[in-house]
């Protein structure tokens, strides 16, 4: 296959730099642009809510490469620039102000945008966290001491009640699950984790969602929650959950739907290819269609979709992943390999709740499907590999018995497996 003479990147985060660099590594010598709809160069975004918030980060720390790592790519870098259409019969990219950038080849990595309740855009001390600029904008709030209410029990939530609480913030918590995070680790995780949060002095309201946030004179004073009660703050956080960017894509004819809707090489149609946060795709395996908003996962698909676009359509490989994501909570490391919702067993495989150091397995179906560690990294290094397989279940409660046991042949973490169901 000859490669294409230009390849355009929409969206400078982690999946887009990735497909950049793996463009160049495999020897592509085109024309490369990379152009990104915020002002900074490309940076990560994990820890805008656990060290950017708490303070022991600086924002420069965040960047993805050095300059000198960037200008090496002899990329058409552009920041600041918002693709508004996309011409897929010309091949070109319709920026903000009419300007248009040819390509031969494109990948759209534009990412998500966190969800906003309705009519708060203009309330003052109402936050998201999904930007550089959002996650200063809330740690300069933050820096007041005001009484935060956070909108939203996920991880995004969770690790801000928690760096809140460390910053000397009073701290509320609304979430229409019945735990914290229930909806991802199942009920008695979420106990485990509501019950730390307690312990630190987050109020937590479960079971409950909010209907509107209180204001006056332009600045919130609280919520309203949808059993008549209100719940004074100073600011609100709103983490509930994010909404793909495709609405430039509207009328390109690049199927769309809960994102990019690609084949399972990540390839879109003629010339188009997406990666990261945006992309949906079938599962090679169980050909469920599939959105993962993991920033391992987004590093993964860039490196995939750039392989994939230079062997095109004919020599393309489907792409799969064992997804892995983390959270920071006071002292918890939270991880998690494969995919956990819509699990219908749960088996602790080493430590305990009690201990909050574990590991667990999650399964569906009667394979595996998941699984999670608590203040457990190696031995739940030793269980990938059976998500990985989608093992079945009896047969990986079985070898994750063995793995456990000589994972912690040092240390005394390991617990008799408990099963039950992931309610």
């Amino acid at each position: 296959m000859t490669w294409p003479r230009s390849v355009v990147v929409v969206g400078a985060s982690a999946a887009g730099l990735a497909a950049a660099e793996g463009l160049r590594r495999q020897g592509y010598d085109g024309t490369l642009t990379l152009l990104g709809e915020e002002e900074h160069t490309p940076y990560d975004r994990p820890p805008l809510s656990k060290q950017l918030l708490s303070g022991s980060w600086e924002a420069g720390r965040l960047a993805l490469r050095t300059p000198e790592a960037l200008s090496g790519l002899d990329l058409d870098l552009r920041p600041g620039s918002t693709a508004m259409a996309l011409d897929t019969r010309a091949r070109e990219v319709v920026l903000a102000g009419g300007s248009r950038v040819a390509y031969e080849a494109l990948v759209v990595a534009t990412g998500t945008r966190a969800r906003r309740l309705p009519g708060t855009e203009e309330v003052t001390g109402v936050h998201v966290l999904r930007t550089l600029e959002d996650a200063l904008a809330l740690k300069a709030e933050l820096a007041l001491a005001p009484h935060l209410v956070v909108v939203g029990g996920g991880f995004v939530g969770a690790e801000a009640a928690a760096v809140a609480r460390g910053l000397g913030c009073e701290v509320t918590l609304v979430t229409d699950t019945p735990q914290p995070m229930s909806d991802a680790l199942g009920s008695d995780v979420g106990a485990m984790l509501r019950q730390v949060h307690a312990e630190h002095g987050v109020r937590i309201e479960t079971g409950v969602s909010v209907e509107r946030v209180l204001s006056d004179r332009g600045r919130a004073t609280g919520v309203a929650l949808s059993d008549g009660r209100t719940v004074s703050a100073g600011a609100v956080l709103v983490g509930i959950g994010a909404q793909p960017n495709v609405e430039w894509l509207a009328g390109s004819g690049v199927p769309l739907g809960n994102g990019v809707e690609c084949d399972a090489t990540l390839c879109a149609g003629d010339g188009v290819w997406a990666a990261g946060d945006v992309a949906s795709w079938p599962d090679p395996v169980t050909g469920t269609r599939i959105r993962i908003e993991h920033r391992t996962n987004a590093a993964e698909q860039g490196l995939a979709a750039a392989r994939n676009l230079l062997a095109g359509p004919g020599a393309a490989k489907p792409f799969s992943t064992v997804p892995y994501v983390w959270s920071d909570q006071y002292d918890l490391k939270i991880q998690i390999h494969g995919l956990t919702r819509g699990a219908d067993q749960l088996a602790l495989v080493g430590g305990s709740l009690e201990q909050r150091k574990f590991t667990a397995l999650y399964g569906k179906g009667g394979r595996v499907c998941a699984a999670v560690g608590v203040n457990m990294l190696r031995p739940l290094r030793a269980l990938r590999a059976l998500v990985a397989a989608r093992a079945p279940w009896d047969e990986a409660l079985a070898a994750a018995a063995e793995a456990q046991t000589a994972t912690s042949s040092t240390s005394s973490d390991s617990n008799p497996a408990t099963t039950g169901r992931a309610r």
